[in-house]
């Protein structure tokens, strides 16, 4: 029989990076009102899977808890009448980016493209694995979506990281790690770091960015949660705001919602 140190009990750490943004997730009431305000006034467009269900459903949940309402709409093409509303919908097939990318950009250029003022998608945790060939997909994404910002300049699009999952291991992915044997969710997460980490030196801070992965793997309290390979270090979602590793619980999607709605404001 195996023993192992009760030290491999511990999972993945946690710190104030040099790199860390000054991330305060809890907002005043004022400002929950003037982001709310300000969204209810837009027409939006966000094309998503499971993760993007839950930040909506974060949006709701903030909305009845303040008393704001936004028009929250699931279709792929604008209203008739032009009224502010913020669309969203399913989009490609989860474990295919380029499916992702295609749809998203379909719907835009079938009646959304300059009838919406902002539009953004996002990539799910699964379709970024081992097998990924993240500059392929990165090549892709950037000609798409440089494509459909000059063909509709008057709509802004916006650039979202990719969801991370919660790599934190416990004895079950300890023993994977002592033996060897591929741990999905550290794996996933590194291929997911960097893309990310493509992304950002790419748009971050020259065209509008959500950095949707750093919300997820920052503490209330500003602190990050990572893991390092190899010397490297890693950021991964944190564990208290999902209930299975991936999807968000209603700490995580009240935190990514606010934060969006807040980002959404300040554009």
């Amino acid at each position: 029989m195996l023993f192992f140190p009760v030290m491999f009990i511990l999972s993945s750490c946690n710190e104030v990076p040099m790199d860390s943004q000054n991330n305060s997730f809890k907002l005043s009431e004022e400002e929950i009102n003037s982001s709310f305000k300000a969204v209810a006034n837009m027409r939006i467009f966000f094309g998503h899977q499971s993760v993007g269900k839950n930040i909506l459903d974060g949006i709701r949940e903030i909305s009845e808890d303040s008393g704001n309402k936004v028009n929250i709409s699931e279709s792929r093409v604008a209203n008739d009448n032009n009224e502010a509303v913020f669309l969203h919908a399913g989009i490609g097939k989860n474990e295919d980016p380029y499916s992702k990318m295609s749809d998203f950009r379909e719907i835009i250029e079938k009646g959304l493209g300059g009838r919406v003022d902002m539009a953004f998608f996002k990539f799910c945790y699964v379709d970024f694995g081992r097998n990924t060939d993240i500059k392929s997909v990165f090549q892709k994404y950037k000609e798409t979506m440089k494509s459909l910002k000059e063909n509709y300049p008057e709509t802004t699009f916006i650039h979202f990281t990719v969801p991370l999952l919660d790599s934190s291991l416990g004895m079950k992915g300890y023993i994977k790690k002592i033996i060897g044997k591929y741990n999905k969710k550290v794996e996933g997460n590194i291929i997911k770091n960097k893309f990310n980490t493509m992304l950002r030196e790419e748009y971050e801070g020259k065209e509008p960015f959500f950095d949707l992965a750093a919300i997820e793997s920052t503490y209330p309290d500003g602190k990050r949660e990572f893991f390092r390979k190899n010397g490297r270090r890693y950021y991964s979602l944190v564990p208290s705001y999902t209930d299975d590793g991936g999807h968000l619980n209603k700490l995580g999607r009240k935190i990514l919602a606010s934060k969006l709605l807040q980002y959404l404001a300040s554009l």
